[in-house]
């Protein structure tokens, strides 16, 4: 290890190599999560859902008297309500980010270790499946190329140091995180709280900022967008945003501390702002959009890591001006 962190400080060239292929491979299990995390949690979801009501006692003699055993009503009504096991058959086989193998989803195709070469893949298979050639989506190699160019970008900017290896993991997270948002509306608590404790973990050793101002930085990014949640709430009756967005900016403040939470809301509002405005216009002024807030935070605040103070100190002479 040590002569592999020598090699990387007398060789810029062979630490950003090692980076991007790294991220490469990284950004490939990435597309795994965003596409089969959400899954998980709507099973683990039904399956406390059945096996709740599964175990509400039945009023058999309401029952009997709404409907005759042997009907189609009483079959009907049994029917709707599984048992555990019933619940766990239906879920027998494994599924979760390892298991089943990666498999293509119009012609089952189990796809092959060659099949799987981060961006190589796609190309030497012409962006079509091996087995029905059925057209692959382009985001697969677009994540795994992204994933590698920011962790790239990040490790330059930070050189062979600890700040670079924890802000290329939170890049890990992010990239997922931003993702599931953009399509299915939610930040999972498997991604969130993670990156939280890693923020707080890291603060120990003063990778960033010290303890006291990650923890001030948590609970403020936390607390505020609960409270304009609930303001909002309060005014309208309507919910703008999701526990997941406060959990993002408490773990995103465990990072930057509370002096770069500013940064985020202003950075992250205006650009949400701007193509909320933009998606109201181009459909019909949909007063009822629903739009994520999640990736402008997870933009703002990975921003915000790498240029909290040059960013600070244009807005402020943007406003002496």
């Amino acid at each position: 290890m040590n002569a592999l962190i020598e090699l990387c400080y007398a060789s810029p060239v062979f630490y950003l190599g090692l980076v991007f292929v790294v991220s490469l491979l990284v950004g490939s299990f990435l597309n795994v999560v965003v596409y089969r995390l959400p899954i998980i949690m709507e099973r683990e979801f039904k399956a406390d859902f059945e096996a709740y009501f599964a175990a509400q006692p039945v009023n058999t003699s309401a029952s009997s008297s709404a409907v005759t055993p042997g009907s189609a009503a009483s079959t009907t009504a049994s029917d709707e309500i599984p048992t555990p096991a019933m619940a766990a058959s239906n879920n027998s086989e494994p599924f979760n980010l390892i298991k089943p193998d990666s498999t293509c989803p119009g012609c089952g195709h189990r796809i092959r270790a060659w099949e799987n070469i981060p961006v190589i893949s796609y190309l030497m298979l012409k962006g079509r499946c091996a087995g029905c050639k059925t057209a692959i989506s382009l985001r697969y190699p677009l994540v795994e190329l992204a994933t590698a160019l920011l962790c790239t970008w990040v490790a330059w900017h930070f050189g062979v140091s600890v700040q670079a290896m924890v802000a290329i993991v939170i890049c890990w997270f992010i990239i997922p995180l931003l993702l599931i948002d953009l399509d299915k509306m939610l930040l999972p608590d498997q991604l969130t709280l993670p990156l939280l404790w890693l923020g707080l973990l890291v603060s120990t050793q003063q990778v960033f900022v010290d303890s006291t101002t990650a923890i001030i930085g948590a609970t403020a990014g936390y607390l505020s967008l609960w409270s304009v949640y609930w303001l909002f709430k309060l005014a309208t009756g309507k919910e703008g945003m999701g526990y997941g967005d406060f959990k993002l900016l408490a773990a995103l403040g465990a990072f930057v501390g509370w002096q770069g939470l500013p940064v985020i809301i202003i950075l992250s509002s205006l650009v949400g702002a701007i193509v909320g405005i933009a998606l109201m216009l181009i459909q019909r002024k949909d007063t009822n959009l629903a739009i994520p807030f999640g990736p402008y935070l997870a933009v703002a605040g990975l921003l915000t890591l790498l240029y909290k103070q040059p960013i600070i100190d244009a807005y402020l002479n943007w406003v002496l001006l």
